[in-house]
């Protein structure tokens, strides 16, 4: 009788946080939420697979945490450029709080987050991200990564050289000239 009484007020409060205005998402279980969902070799791939089901914005448990889940472009970009300040108010990610102490565009929150957001903003679009100077570079870069991946043949590569190629956006866009991948000052 006690085990159905806690299983009755345990349905009630999750209608009643669904009330908070939150996307729709699997319904959690007690204690677990939605951790059963969840490959933890692949999160990525159980999370795309809820969205098959809810949509590209979606709500799920992990525990007793509620989190708002973003899958694909248009979701994310939607979600940066038109209610960007929804996310000021995030609780911090301890991993990525330990890591960067509450700084960064990704991993701040409340003020600092929307001060590092409105300077990250301003400065791409002074130099030149979202017109074409911009996307021309990043298909330029993506070209050389093409060539450098085919140059190990269906191989295995190390993934740091995925991390080159933003880099190397960057430079360009600031300084009007690209790194080749082996030159020892690019490496550095």
């Amino acid at each position: 009788c006690a085990l159905l009484l806690s299983a009755a007020l345990y349905v009630l409060k999750v209608f009643k946080q669904s009330a908070l205005n939150l996307p729709p998402g699997p319904f959690p279980l007690p204690i677990i939420g939605n951790l059963h969902l969840l490959d933890i070799r692949r999160q990525d791939k159980s999370l795309m697979k809820i969205s098959e089901k809810y949509g590209p914005v979606f709500t799920v448990r992990l525990g007793f945490q509620k989190v708002v889940v973003l899958t694909g472009y248009e979701a994310v970009k939607d979600a940066l450029l038109n209610t960007a300040d929804v996310f000021a108010d995030r609780p911090a990610i301890p991993i990525f709080y330990h890591i960067q102490h509450g700084n960064g565009v990704f991993f701040s929150s409340q003020e600092l987050w929307k001060t590092t957001r409105r300077f990250t903003i301003a400065t791409m679009r002074d130099l030149g991200m979202g017109k074409h100077l911009g996307e021309e570079r990043m298909l330029e870069e993506l070209h050389f990564l093409i060539e450098l991946i085919k140059s190990f043949k269906g191989g295995p590569f190390q993934l740091r050289f995925l991390n080159m190629a933003p880099t190397n956006i960057t430079f360009a866009i600031l300084f009007g000239k690209r790194f080749d991948y082996e030159d020892p000052t690019f490496l550095t």
